[in-house]
């Protein structure tokens, strides 16, 4: 029998850090490696979509919670909702066939693809607008300047 100081006994019940040999993180450094604020990390929190372990007032993310927010980090590059992303990865079950949340995500991203490329068009529309009014007004400088300049001389 090995004989622990209460201070080790204290440090050992309260020690989060290896719950099946999992690295957790704090917030200040998860932030810092996602590239998200503070504010952000805790707001994901209330949304719900990220469940950090407590230990006291600091908050402990571990291997799941970084995976859920490289995928809401995902969602939102591509144009989803936070409603949407939290909608797919609530439908996760680590024990079974997830064809209920692949075929929600496919249905989700093809609509959303769908919205890009929408976009994209109009996008381009404009680009082309913009570019033609540009030239135009480029031209009436040329013109304008032309007259000027030999006038002078």
């Amino acid at each position: 029998m090995k004989l622990v100081s209460p201070g080790e006994a204290a440090a050992n019940t309260n020690d989060m850090s290896n719950k099946a040999g999992e690295d957790l993180v704090r917030i200040g450094e998860m932030a810092k490696k996602y590239g998200v604020t503070l504010r952000t990390l805790r707001f994901y929190e209330d949304k719900g979509l990220l469940t950090p372990q407590r230990d006291g007032s600091t908050r402990l993310y571990t291997r799941r919670d970084k995976a859920r927010l490289k995928l809401i980090l995902l969602g939102r590059k591509v144009g989803f909702s936070l409603r949407d992303v939290k909608q797919m990865m609530d439908l996760y079950d680590p024990t079974g066939s997830n064809t209920k949340q692949l075929r929600l995500a496919l249905d989700k991203s093809e609509k959303q693809l769908a919205r890009l490329q929408k976009q994209r068009a109009l996008i381009d529309d404009a680009i082309n607008e913009l570019s033609n009014s540009m030239a135009a007004v480029r031209q009436m400088l040329i013109e304008r300047s032309a007259p000027q300049a030999s006038a002078a001389g």
